[in-house]
């Protein structure tokens, strides 16, 4: 009988108060939405750092025939000078640095590139003896490339070394600070939705001001008293995550796992399993909205 009570109250203060209702049910989905996204964002790079830096090289350049860096003022890089960066790559102290090497001849870089150059001028007018021999060095550990990087630089016959994790960070920066933003606009509107809770709490409790009088003639406790209007709360609340977990999972099922993962399989994008794992994150999140605007307007307008 109590429970029915409690249920009947709880659903006649969301229909006097609808449109308050769908509002807290947007603003709640917007911001949990924006909150996911960047969670499954920060998912994404790490899947990326994970699958991109395990295929770091570090790449040393030896001296062409015609380059005009100081450390090539010596001019092309002699068989010995060649041979002596091999040599240090391979010797015991580069050991737990370096898992491969490979070696990469003039004959070789002429013809990568005319692989990849086919249809420019630069294609028929470069020789093979244009090109540049380079070291391609597949580290143990590519957050230490930087130890390979400088036994590297300054040795007679390089001309320079080329890290290409440094091509990397820009873009794990740019989608770092893409989270952040995400996070940004995700507590702005969660602000806006524990704003919107909790007027639509004290508008319903001041609504049922004489109700609430009645059940505290009785005798009714303070819980008994509170809990329709918590309710209340809570339910819009789920009602928006529920949403947001719906709308990132379309999203990523179909822009990320049919468009994106399909058209570059070499990727390794987030999929729904990865929303699933944030869902009960964003639930919760729900939760704490409701309750934290039931604690702040309760006291005040319930009390007994």
């Amino acid at each position: 009988m109590r429970l029915r009570f409690v249920l009947s109250q709880t659903f006649q203060g969301l229909s006097r108060n609808l449109a308050m209702t769908v509002s807290v049910i947007l603003v709640t989905f917007v911001s949990l939405t924006f909150v996911g996204a960047a969670a499954l964002l920060q998912i994404q790079v790490g899947n990326l750092k994970n699958d991109w830096y395990d295929k770091v090289e570090v790449s040393a350049f030896m001296c062409p025939a015609s380059s005009a860096t100081p450390a090539c003022a010596g001019g092309e890089a002699t068989q010995e000078q060649i041979d002596a960066i091999g040599d240090l790559l391979a010797s015991e102290s580069m050991t737990p640095y370096v898992d491969e090497v490979y070696l990469e001849s003039k004959e070789d870089a002429f013809e990568a590139f005319q692989e990849q150059m086919a249809d420019t001028v630069w294609a028929q007018s470069l020789t093979v003896e244009q090109m540049q021999v380079s070291y391609r060095v597949k580290l143990v550990d590519p957050e230490q490339y930087q130890i390979v990087a400088d036994e590297l630089e300054g040795r007679p016959g390089v001309e320079v070394v080329v890290d290409q994790r440094e091509q990397l960070e820009p873009l794990f920066l740019v989608l770092n600070r893409t989270t952040l933003l995400s996070v940004g606009l995700g507590g702005v509107m969660i602000v806006t939705a524990v704003l919107l809770i909790t007027t639509t709490i004290r508008l319903s409790a001041m609504s049922r001001r004489r109700e609430t009088g009645i059940m505290r003639l009785v005798g009714a406790s303070n819980l008994f008293i509170q809990l329709p209007f918590m309710l209340e709360g809570a339910i819009a609340a789920l009602i928006g995550a529920a949403l947001s977990v719906g709308g990132l999972l379309l999203g990523v099922r179909y822009l990320v796992e049919d468009w994106l993962a399909s058209s570059t399989p070499w990727v390794q994008f987030v999929d729904t399993g990865d929303v699933l794992t944030v869902a009960p994150f964003l639930v919760l999140a729900a939760i704490l909205l409701a309750g934290i605007s039931s604690i702040v307007t309760l006291g005040r307008y319930t009390k007994v």
